[in-house]
């Protein structure tokens, strides 16, 4: 899906590959804010991360089906207890979740938590770039120099700077130590890059439903190493047809021998496929990414559904005021790097309404445990993947405090 422009005249989808470049530039300059915010969401003091393990204050109720399940018996995530779908929440019940999801969003901290993940979106686009021209290169060598002198040519204008950074990454890309080991370094890359963002991420999920990361070390990286996997293909595959279009499209057809009527098929169906893209990338990362066992897997859940339409929204009304202004406020306090001043605002964007989502479906699913008679006022009442990681950190922290009640006791005196 195209980025907004920041010209009136350039193409939006020319934007996308543009700032995606340029952005590589800036990044350097982004990693100490961002270790600071990134920081605040390894740990928040303001939100603890202990379960709430006292009695039920509701009482008990009149039938089973109905009676209040306290906090320290966590029940399964598919409790059949539990409405099944959004569609059996009563009215109140929605009322309180919509409530609650503006008020967590806020006291989480999501707009800090979206400018860390930016950072590390940001450090994941030069080898994503370089890999995604290394696939064009071998898909079909004049696909580079078509990319060069029709995407990429509203900008030359328009951004003069920005566009002397894409072609030299471009032909550095293209022409050092050939295309197929750039493809190899570009994917190693962006996978190692991208591994930072499923981290943050899962980390801000984990913010969100108020749980501590438990699972050790061995266990972690694995599973986000495979959770960017997926997301980096699906990422990769969607930057690969978005940008194939015109003339891209014809070289690489010639190539594999598809026919016109293939072609037109595909310029009709390349948006919802990238929708699907969406859909199934947004999927992954809701599910996997925190330390929490949360109900059977949904390609489409309602956070995610409201995560999409939310962003074609936000970047509809971005596009539609840059168009009007032509980006003008930008271009003068920016100059020459007003594009890429304009795709970090995008992503950010885009991160905000990814955790809002998130917030709403964990807050749903509180609704879901509240209208079934579980105590879920306090805490969503999800049981989490594993506790050992955190157990050592408590036990850790124990030790600590411990050890420094002595040293005030003592004033400091070994005798």
């Amino acid at each position: 899906m195209p980025t907004p422009r920041t010209q009136g005249g350039g193409g939006g989808r020319s934007g996308d590959l543009i700032t995606a470049a340029g952005i590589s530039v800036i990044s350097a300059s982004l990693v100490g804010a961002a270790a600071a915010v990134d920081h605040a969401i390894r740990r928040d003091p303001g939100k603890p991360w202990r379960r709430r393990t006292g009695p039920d204050r509701a009482g008990s109720r009149a039938s089973t089906s109905e009676r209040d399940v306290a906090p320290g018996s966590t029940p399964a995530p598919d409790a059949p207890s539990k409405p099944e779908g959004p569609e059996d929440l009563h009215k109140p019940t929605w009322t309180y979740a919509l409530k609650k999801t503006a008020k967590e969003f806020g006291s989480d901290q999501c707009t800090d938590l979206a400018a860390a993940l930016v950072y590390y979106s940001v450090l994941a686009l030069g080898p994503a770039a370089i890999a995604i021209v290394s696939i064009l290169g071998l898909l079909s060598p004049g696909a580079i120099a078509q990319l060069t002198t029709q995407f990429l040519a509203p900008v030359r204008t328009s951004s003069p700077g920005v566009y002397d950074i894409v072609t030299q990454l471009i032909d550095n890309a293209s022409k050092t130590q050939g295309v197929g080991i750039g493809l190899v370094v570009g994917i190693l890359g962006a996978l190692w890059s991208a591994s930072g963002y499923v981290g943050a991420f899962g980390r801000a999920m984990n913010r969100i439903y108020s749980i501590p990361e438990g699972r050790p070390v061995w266990k972690l990286r694995p599973t986000q190493l495979l959770v960017t996997v997926a997301v980096v293909v699906l990422v990769v595959l969607g930057a690969l047809i978005l940008v194939s279009t015109g003339p891209i499209v014809e070289q690489v057809a010639n190539v594999i021998g598809i026919g016109q009527v293939a072609l037109t098929v595909f310029q009709i169906v390349k948006w919802p496929i990238l929708v699907v893209i969406a859909i199934a990338a947004i999927a992954i990362l809701y599910y996997f990414s925190p330390n929490v066992r949360q109900p059977k897997f949904k390609w489409i859940s309602t956070g995610s559904l409201l995560a999409l339409v939310v962003w074609g929204l936000a970047t509809a009304a971005l596009g539609i005021y840059l168009s009007v202004t032509g980006g003008g406020s930008y271009a003068k306090t920016y100059g020459a790097v007003a594009g890429v001043i304009v795709f970090l605002l995008w992503l950010w964007i885009t991160n905000l309404v990814l955790l809002f989502g998130a917030e709403f479906d964990a807050e749903l699913e509180r609704s879901r445990e509240l209208q079934a008679g579980i105590a879920a006022e306090e805490q969503i009442q999800l049981p989490m993947r594993d506790t050992r990681q955190s157990d050592k950190k408590a036990k850790q922290h124990e030790q600590d405090v411990d050890q420094a009640r002595a040293l005030r006791q003592s004033r400091g005196r070994s005798d």
